[in-house]
């Protein structure tokens, strides 16, 4: 073997037999770490991943939003059940609420733009029995009109807020962040002008239809596209008008059960007719007066009469009263079977 050979082998032996100690590897933690630690801050950089600032906060210290969508004053221990049933089952609040930092107001530190049903659910957790509940926050810098958009836009998909309160706060934005151009508005929240428009319409509705309904949260799109045509002309209106002030007059009395939303929007529909005039009533037993109540409500047919006896129809769901009632069978009564 020639030396050269022999040096190789040599080498080659000595490899084998003492291998060099292997470069110091970091450790799996360590290498998971600094991998997510680093794709994290190549996210952030490109604008892949957006780092949103979160914090657990006293809900006493985060006041609402004027303009945010939610009736806060008619949230209540029924209205906000499943979400309180959900806290206490989790133990913690998990879809933080959008909030952004007010530094006027010393006696808080956040307004809340989305989330009013989880701040009034932990407050009343807090108030009963789970003092140590914070409320979660995401906090945003926005302004009044990124604020009203990002709100619609979590809330415009959600079941427990009602198309009321929605329509109200469309009508308030319009103003507000649009000039009142309707078309500008439904362009920057991305839904048609009609679309739109049927929420203003329920938005618009005088007291006196909204005043009919035991809670105007009752009132739905479908139901104003059933009144709106109710209010004109103007006999027809002041009709409407006379019978949703007498239907809030018997609920405050405690004289009228509750009623559907769709029986209301009966009764208001048969109010806008005009009452006809029924005249004597004839004398072949068939169907010939119907008697309605001062603001055109029927309260009961007179199907006929004759020498054996009267016919009569109650009529309790056309939007008259018990009270209605038993003054129409006494005129009826004093008609046919008068006192001696």
């Amino acid at each position: 073997m020639s030396a050269k050979n022999r040096t190789f082998a040599a080498d080659l032996a000595g490899a084998i037999e003492a291998p060099a100690d292997p470069p110091a590897r970091p450790s799996r933690l360590g290498m998971g770490v600094l991998a997510g630690r680093s794709t994290r801050l190549a996210e952030l950089a490109t604008g892949s991943l957006v780092n949103r600032a979160t914090e657990l906060v006293d809900p006493a210290r985060c006041r609402m939003w004027h303009g945010h969508n939610r009736d806060y004053a008619g949230l209540s221990e029924e209205r906000c059940r499943d979400l309180i049933d959900s806290l206490k089952a989790q133990g913690k609040q998990e879809v933080p609420a959008l909030v952004r930092r007010i530094r006027d107001d010393p006696d808080f530190d956040f307004e809340v733009i989305s989330g009013a049903r989880r701040h009034w659910s932990v407050s009343w957790l807090r108030s009963h029995n789970y003092p140590d509940f914070r409320f979660l926050v995401e906090i945003r810098e926005l302004t009044d009109e990124e604020a009203f958009r990002l709100s619609d836009i979590e809330n415009r998909a959600r079941e427990d807020i009602s198309d009321f309160e929605r329509a109200r706060d469309y009508l308030r934005a319009l103003d507000a962040y649009y000039g009142g151009k309707q078309q500008d508005m439904a362009e920057r929240i991305n839904v048609s002008t009609s679309w739109l428009s049927r929420y203003l319409d329920l938005a618009r509705l005088p007291a006196e239809v909204t005043g009919a309904f035991a809670s105007p949260h009752d009132l739905g799109i479908k139901h104003v596209t059933q009144i709106k045509p109710l209010l004109k002309p103007e006999d027809r209106r002041d009709r409407v008008f006379a019978e949703g002030r007498r239907i809030a007059e018997a609920r405050k009395r405690g004289d009228d059960v509750a009623r559907a939303p769709a029986d209301v929007v009966r009764m208001l529909a048969a109010a806008a007719e005009a009452p006809k005039k029924t005249g004597s009533p004839k004398k072949t037993g068939k169907a010939d007066t119907t008697v309605r109540t001062e603001g055109g409500a029927e309260v009961l047919r007179l199907d006929g009469h004759g020498r054996t006896g009267v016919t009569l129809t109650l009529l309790p769901k056309a939007g008259a009263t018990r009270a209605d009632a038993e003054r129409a069978l006494g005129e009826i009564l004093d008609r046919f079977w008068p006192t001696s």
